[in-house]
């Protein structure tokens, strides 16, 4: 869906861009053939060429959430965050503060469509890199 700038977007054109992401841990030393255990599972409006929506992104963003899985480790559950810049993050809501947030590296350029690959730093600072696994319409 393509917008001109001065039009306003509705609730429900903002919906229909809601898409189903999972990432998983790309090949790394850790894990040489990459990891489906490993990885993030979150809902974003995306525009048609795969990039977040901002606008969308303002109207929907109690539905923006993300999941974290990580074996051996409990899941952590929060919801997207657009900060000053641009960035893109994930916030979890047991923590509270920015300095447990994944920021997305460069998640305003790269596209989230499947066969891709995204990067994230993440809590313990380290920027890790992740396969676009799945990109689902959500009903």
């Amino acid at each position: 869906m393509i917008k001109s700038k001065t039009s306003k977007m509705t609730g429900e054109e903002a919906s229909a861009m809601l898409q189903r992401v999972r990432l998983e841990l790309a090949r790394c030393p850790e894990f040489p053939q990459g990891s489906h255990e490993h990885g993030y599972d979150f809902i974003a409006p995306l525009d048609t060429d795969g990039h977040i929506d901002v606008e969308a992104w303002k109207l929907l963003r109690d539905r923006c959430r993300v999941k974290r899985f990580w074996v051996g480790e409990a899941d952590e559950v929060g919801h997207i965050v657009h900060k000053p810049g641009g960035t893109w993050a994930f916030h979890y809501d047991i923590r509270g503060d920015a300095k447990h947030d994944d920021a997305g590296y460069h998640f305003d350029t790269h596209k989230l469509v499947p066969g891709e690959y995204v990067s994230l730093k993440e809590q313990d600072g380290v920027l890790r890199t992740f396969f676009v696994r799945s990109v689902v319409a959500v009903d």
